[in-house]
């Protein structure tokens, strides 16, 4: 009767064993437990999350608030900042404006910009890549306030900010050192060889070429767009007193959020979109369908370069790289004052995924990693 009990025992161990195993199982593939957690925890007001292919949307989530004070829902449609995510459609103009015969990514950028302010030899391959040796100062107090939007300067702004930080940090072409005002001098080029301003240029080539109705742009209209926020109690909230004018770019508290006021950047072509989670993705589909470039182009812009020695960049142009499951990635994430956005493409799955955020975000976090790595298999 003992060897009995001792078998169910075991038996009945074993069953609960392997029903820990796997119930664990079931939650690392459910990407909603991740997600619920960033606003059950406080971690940020609202988010929405896509992950696309190239027809459709596989997985979509929205949750959280836009609008703390007037509890508005985050909606897939809801519109923010995107900040540095701009980089890749400053680098996808680029490439087309090659594809059109008006420039060569290997020509000098001083050949298209008389005034340019640096080593008159960086190529504009350089600047697309990071590997110009340009400095990167703080940009958090790179902003305005929406009403200023119309007799904003840039060229006035970014000037006096060439001329402080003209030295270079690197031998251009032999380190990978991102840059802002890198991107500044992309968008000029484009401005000079399209004869077009950078917004309308963007708008006529690559948004035009989108499906959908929520599709990316760079002004504040009458679409919904969430506040972005900072925690009220923390330390960031503390160093931003030191980094930017609060009682300017912020209003007053919501619960235990800090709101921004409505801001631009100051330079459009290196995080100026604002769009939707909807909206990034369409961008993402357009790319993959091979609407926005050619293929030849669509390669050049995801290969990875190489530093002298054979020493891996980690980007391509504009696009940093990576793995996630086995599946190589290219991605970027953009960051500042009240919102975070991560954007990635699998470009031999054909598949692809934005996060959004609207709490600020001044690093990349490959948050994506563990959401991708719920729906994507091997």
């Amino acid at each position: 009767m003992t060897d009995v009990r001792c078998m169910l025992l075991n038996i009945l161990v074993l069953a609960i064993v392997l029903l820990s195993i796997t119930m664990c199982a079931a939650k690392t593939k459910n990407p909603e437990r991740v997600l619920d957690r960033e606003v059950d925890n406080n971690n940020t007001p609202g988010i929405a999350y896509i992950h696309f292919d190239r027809d459709g949307i596989v997985y979509s989530y929205a949750n959280g608030l836009a609008d703390v004070k007037e509890q508005r829902k985050m909606t897939l449609h809801t519109r923010l900042h995107a900040f540095s995510v701009t980089k890749t459609i400053t680098a996808v103009a680029i490439l087309q404006l090659q594809e059109q015969g008006l420039l060569d990514i290997d020509d000098p950028a001083s050949r298209y910009l008389p005034g340019f302010p640096y080593n008159k030899d960086i190529t504009i391959r350089q600047l697309l890549t990071h590997t110009a040796g340009i400095k990167n100062p703080m940009p958090l107090n790179w902003v305005h306030l929406a009403d200023e939007h119309e007799r904003f300067n840039p060229g006035a702004f970014f000037s006096p900010i060439f001329t402080r930080h003209s030295k270079l940090k690197s031998v251009p072409g032999t380190k990978m050192s991102y840059s802002n005002l890198g991107y500044v001098l992309l968008g000029d080029i484009i401005e000079a060889v399209s004869g077009k301003g950078y917004e309308e240029y963007i708008t006529e080539h690559v948004f035009s070429k989108m499906n959908g109705e929520h599709r990316p742009g760079f002004r504040l209209t009458n679409t919904f767009m969430a506040k972005g926020y900072q925690k009220r109690w923390s330390f960031m909230n503390l160093v931003l007193g030191f980094l930017i004018d609060k009682k300017k770019l912020m209003g007053k508290p919501e619960g235990r959020w800090k709101p921004f006021n409505d801001y631009y950047l100051n330079g459009s072509a290196y995080g100026g979109l604002i769009t939707s989670a909807e909206g990034m993705a369409q961008y993402g589909q357009a790319l993959l369908q091979g609407r926005l470039l050619q293929a030849e182009s669509m390669k050049e812009l995801f290969t990875e370069q190489i530093l002298p020695g054979g020493k891996p960049a980690g980007m391509g142009m504009s696009w940093f790289t990576g793995q996630l499951n086995g599946h190589r990635y290219v991605h970027h994430a953009g960051g500042g004052g009240g919102y975070y956005v991560e954007f990635r493409l699998y470009p031999d799955i054909n598949c692809g995924s934005i996060v959004m955020f609207n709490r600020s975000g001044m690093k990349d976090e490959k948050f994506l990693d563990k959401v991708d790595t719920r729906i994507l298999r091997r």
